[in-house]
């Protein structure tokens, strides 16, 4: 299987986040780190070497936005939480509501709680998170220790599909104490004028600043 390339008609932001969650990627690529360059390369493929530096700086010092899988789901512990005032709820890792029959081991899986009835059999369908306790909190950022961003959130993208947002430079120290340095940030990247929405990193790093 080849690592992934990009569509004529995606945009490169969502290719990264495509790039990163591959299996193919993962599996050739197992350091975070080398994904990212990996799919910043194939990401940049095309660009002059102007709009290459020009792309390259925004994500690196924004971030990307993810799909969440198994393997870059990470349940923070409550001290790495963020508290910026955000409108917070919970969300289920494994979200759905399902039924296991325990007469035939089969599995139904609804898409909101209540009472169903199939093949002539009332079915009260239950969260899976409840016994697997995977859940996460929307809209509140966390320190990741592992990189390879100093901060991830987990919110819901323009669909309303649950994702995960990576930004902040790790290597750079925030200086929105600094006025000059922190009106220099804000107004390079829009902040006051077109932060763009939550599912984007430039939301949470002008949040940050």
């Amino acid at each position: 299987m080849p690592l992934p390339t990009r569509n004529e008609d995606e945009s490169r932001e969502n290719f990264i986040s495509r790039c990163m969650s591959s299996d193919k990627t993962k599996k050739e690529f197992p350091d975070q780190s080398q994904r990212v360059a990996v799919c910043m390369s194939q990401a940049m493929d095309g660009l002059s070497s102007i709009a290459a530096a020009d792309f390259k700086y925004n994500v690196n010092e924004l971030g990307y936005t993810e799909e969440i899988t198994e393997n870059n789901l990470y349940i923070p512990s409550e001290a790495e939480y963020e508290d910026w005032g955000e409108g917070e709820e919970e969300w289920f890792a494994d979200a759905g509501y399902k039924y296991k029959d325990p007469q035939t081991g089969e599995v139904y899986e609804f898409a909101r709680k209540g009472v169903y009835t199939k093949n002539g059999r009332t079915l009260i369908p239950a969260y899976s998170a409840e016994y697997q306790g995977r859940k996460v909190t929307l809209n509140k950022p966390f320190r990741t220790p592992d990189g390879p961003k100093k901060f991830a959130v987990y919110t819901k993208n323009g669909s309303g599909k649950v994702v995960i947002v990576r930004f902040g430079d790790p290597n750079m120290e925030i200086k929105k104490d600094n006025p000059k340095r922190r009106k220099s940030f804000r107004a390079r990247h829009k902040c006051d004028t077109a932060p763009g929405p939550k599912w984007k990193a430039r939301y949470w790093s002008c949040r940050m600043w």
